[in-house]
This record gives C-alpha cells, sequence and structure tokens, in this order.
C-alpha cells in the first residue's frame, strides 16, 4: 500500500505549509493561493512532478496570449482568454506549493518558473498590442504605446522584485546574518497594490470584447503599476544600499 497522502491530507498538509502573504495582492493572496492549493494536493495525488505543473501553467497561458493577439475581440474570446489566464496563474501558484509537499523544490525547477513568468509578462502585453494594432480600429494610434509602456514597466518590475530578493540572499549567504522574520501580512497593502495584481488582469481580459469598457481599464492598471513602480524602486533601492552599510547601522539606514 503506498504511503502517499490522500486528496485531503495533502489538502490539509498544504495549508499549514504556505509562504508569507507580506506584500502580496488581494487577489493573488485570497483567490490565487487557494486554488493553487487545490490544483497543487490534486496534482500531488496524480503524481505529477512541480516542473510538469509550471508546464501546464504555460500551456494554459500562452494559449490565452495566443487567443489575444490572433483573434478578433468578441465577448465569447473575453471568456476563453480570461479562463486560460486564470488557469495558468492558479497552476502557476500551484507548482511551488507542490515543490513544498513533496519536501522541498529545485533549482531547476525555481529556474524553469521563472523563466515562464518572465515570458509571460511581456508577451501578454505584446499580445495586446497586437491585437489593438490588427482589430483596434484606434482613431489615435498613440493609444499603442500603452501596451508598450505595460511591456516595459512589467519586464522591470519582474526583474526589480527578483534581483533586489536575490542580492538579499546573496548579502545574508556572504555574512551569515539571519533573514528578517516575516512581518504580518497587511489587508490595507493587499487593497492598496491591486492595480499591480497579475490576477485582476488576468480577470480584466473578460472585457476584451468590449474594446469601450476594456482598453481604458487597461489603461488604468497600466498607470496604477506605472506608479508602484516608481515608488517602489525607490524603496527597493534603498534596502539594496543598506547592504553595504555595516551590521550595525543598517537598521538605522532601513528606517
Amino acid at each position: 500500500m503506498s504511503g502517499r497522502p490522500g486528496f485531503r491530507d495533502a489538502l490539509s498538509r498544504l495549508a499549514m505549509a504556505q509562504k508569507t502573504a507580506k506584500g502580496a495582492p488581494a487577489y493573488s493572496r485570497f483567490v490565487n493561493r487557494k486554488l493553487g492549493r487545490v490544483l497543487a494536493a490534486a496534482s500531488y495525488v496524480l503524481g505529477l512532478t512541480p516542473n510538469m505543473v509550471t508546464a501546464i501553467s504555460a500551456a494554459f497561458t500562452f494559449t490565452g496570449i495566443a487567443l489575444i493577439a490572433l483573434v478578433d475581440p468578441a465577448p465569447w474570446l473575453g471568456v476563453a482568454v480570461c479562463l486560460a489566464l486564470v488557469v495558468g496563474y492558479a497552476f502557476d501558484a500551484a507548482d511551488g506549493q507542490l515543490a513544498r509537499l513533496r519536501g522541498g523544490g529545485s533549482m531547476s525547477g525555481e529556474y524553469l518558473d521563472h523563466m515562464v513568468d518572465s515570458a509571460k509578462i511581456s508577451a501578454l502585453h505584446l499580445a495586446v498590442l497586437i491585437s489593438w494594432y490588427r482589430f483596434g480600429d484606434l482613431d489615435e494610434p498613440a493609444f499603442l504605446l500603452i501596451p508598450v509602456g505595460f511591456t516595459v514597466v512589467a519586464a522591470v518590475m519582474f526583474f526589480g522584485m527578483i534581483l533586489k530578493d536575490l542580492l538579499a540572499r546573496a548579502h545574508r549567504a556572504r555574512t551569515g546574518e539571519q533573514a528578517p522574520p516575516a512581518a504580518a501580512p497587511s489587508m490595507v497593502r493587499s487593497l492598496l497594490v491591486v492595480p499591480t495584481d497579475y490576477g485582476l488582469l488576468c480577470v480584466a481580459f473578460l472585457l476584451l470584447g468590449a474594446p469601450s469598457v476594456f482598453r481604458p481599464l487597461y489603461g488604468l492598471i497600466f498607470l496604477g503599476n506605472l506608479l508602484f513602480l516608481a515608488a517602489a524602486a525607490v524603496k527597493w533601492f534603498r534596502e539594496v544600499g543598506a547592504l553595504d552599510a555595516p551590521a550595525r547601522d543598517r537598521e538605522a539606514v532601513l528606517r
């Protein structure tokens, strides 16, 4: 008899092995992680590996992205794209949870996950650019600069977050310092950073078939991301700069 736990047991174990919710926006924190937990438990029972789950996530996500670029927007298309992106994002949350359930992830798995993430966040906005160019019938071509700008902002934000964490981990490995304790997640912050939530963007594509609604909504989400990046880049630079300070001065620098 196999020692592999059943679905309910796996789900229960995952509920006790969640990473910190600090800084996570509302949809990702309250919806996507829970969906990912269910998918991770099911994947565990089915014997899937984290890399397989990452591949499933990529298949759903890039199907949705291809539909945006290749098909004339219509109400049914918005539903199809939204479902593909939402399911892809849920599987993206599942691969890391599955890795923890199996006893820990791998460097190659983390590499694969981040490579897929970096490809999708740029490809998604480039698909919007192609869709608006092919099917948008825009009176003002300058509107095409919105998905171009969103591509840049999304890529820089993702790289900045990854690099900041990588530098902090490298610093702790070099100095032997302990990671700071995880702060309690804040409901207020989760709501304030909703514009940066990839899950919100996935759901927004439900309106893809209604261009007069989708375009301004997409533009507002872009503006929220741009403003967040402008503020976050300063904060991240300060945090990384604090790593150069002597340990006794670091706390004062971060205040």
